[in-house]
């Protein structure tokens, strides 16, 4: 992975925030939750054809300058870079995604994810997840229910590292799987090398575009737009043209398209 420095100011301007830049919990859990209501989880790029990069200038040139979002490779490349920039320690790893995927079935190490030690303590930290993804920290040392300001958290235990779970009224529901082992850096690459060109892997079938508004959360899945309020229910409508999509990304998620821009999506072809 390059070194590279991001403009601390832009990427402040590019979401909200104005507090501290002080290295510490209180500064970690406000840009966590700043960024992810600010910068829209999506993968246009790769439903128009376009190879994802993760050279963290890239990235920046992305989300900050071309005020884009992204998935977790994009996202949490990101955010590392600029947690180092203001004094954090932190390590990438990678983890295997189990939302919503039956126990018996495997899934391949396409997610990343970033820990962050302060004072002694690690914390697992996360803006990349999309629909389910965490608002905030979570002690990774902690083995009790999270709570965070739209759901509740933890995780458990495994032998080979820790599962992440949401709570979904009195049910728990797997997000992912993780070791606290570093990965070595080729293991990025090919994870998103997969999760870009894979005829199977989701982000070439689906399109999804995710953000945080308020205590609400915003999510596009293919054809269906939908929010979740806080209360756990959902309002949905389909979505009928290409034109009604442009306008749901221009005004709920600051997107735009170019005119001549169109997405394939396998899943749900117009």
């Amino acid at each position: 992975m390059s070194e590279f420095t991001p403009d601390l100011d832009a990427y402040c301007e590019r979401i909200g925030y104005r507090g501290p830049r002080t290295p510490d919990l209180a500064t970690l859990r406000a840009l966590h939750l700043h960024h992810v209501s600010a910068v829209p989880f999506e993968n246009l790029d790769v439903l128009l054809g376009r190879r994802v990069s993760l050279d963290p200038a890239v990235i920046a040139d992305k989300i900050i300058l071309r005020r884009r979002g992204g998935y977790c490779f994009e996202q949490n490349t990101l955010f590392r870079v600029v947690l180092t920039a203001l004094g954090f320690h932190v390590t990438p790893l990678l983890a295997r995604v189990r939302w919503q995927v039956p126990a018996d079935v495997g899934t391949p190490l396409t997610h990343t994810v970033l820990r962050v030690d302060l004072d002694g303590r690690g914390w697992l930290v996360d803006v990349g997840f999309g629909a389910v993804g965490a608002t905030a920290p979570l002690a990774l040392d902690a083995t009790e229910p999270q709570a965070t300001s739209h759901d509740t958290r933890r995780l458990v235990p495994q032998a080979d590292g820790l599962v992440h779970q949401v709570r979904h009224g009195d049910a728990w529901g797997d997000v992912y799987r993780f070791s606290l082992v570093p990965p070595p850096p080729v293991d990025f690459e090919v994870g998103n090398w997969f999760s870009c060109t894979h005829p199977r892997a989701h982000f070439t079938n689906n399109l999804v575009v995710t953000r945080v508004r308020g205590a609400e959360r915003l999510i596009i899945l293919n054809r269906e737009f939908a929010v979740r309020h806080a209360d756990g229910s959902a309002t949905r409508r389909d979505i009928a043209t290409p034109h009604d999509l442009r306008a749901l990304l221009i005004e709920h998620f600051g997107l735009h398209l170019s005119s001549d821009a169109r997405l394939a999506i396998p899943a749900a072809p117009w």
